[in-house]
């Protein structure tokens, strides 16, 4: 599995006094440049629904299912990539906004 280009910000994620990747995503949100933040979020929005429509047309409108099951069954993958999608976005919105 390869590291996140913004993984340094975040190498404890456990300390109590760092949080986690979501948690520093929130508090980025809330505090940095307005205009950065719904820039960064309206282009990870339309980056699901890009992927959505893929995953519609290959695995039907039922994808929903699968993407569930996925969840289940590769739970640690999922915990894994979605703290990676958390920094990166973080990263992207700090970049940005200095």
């Amino acid at each position: 599995m390869s590291m996140s280009k913004y993984s340094a910000l975040f190498e404890d994620e456990d300390d109590v006094f760092l949080g986690t990747p979501a948690s520093k995503l929130m508090d980025i949100i809330f505090s940095a440049n307005n205009d950065v933040v719904r820039f960064d979020l309206e282009n990870f929005i339309t980056q699901r629904a890009a992927m959505e429509i893929l995953l519609a047309e290959k695995l039907g409108e039922d994808f929903y299912r699968e993407v569930e099951n996925l969840m289940v069954t590769r739970r640690a993958d999922v915990e894994s990539k979605t703290k990676s999608l958390c920094m990166e976005l973080t990263g992207e919105i700090v970049s940005k906004s200095e």
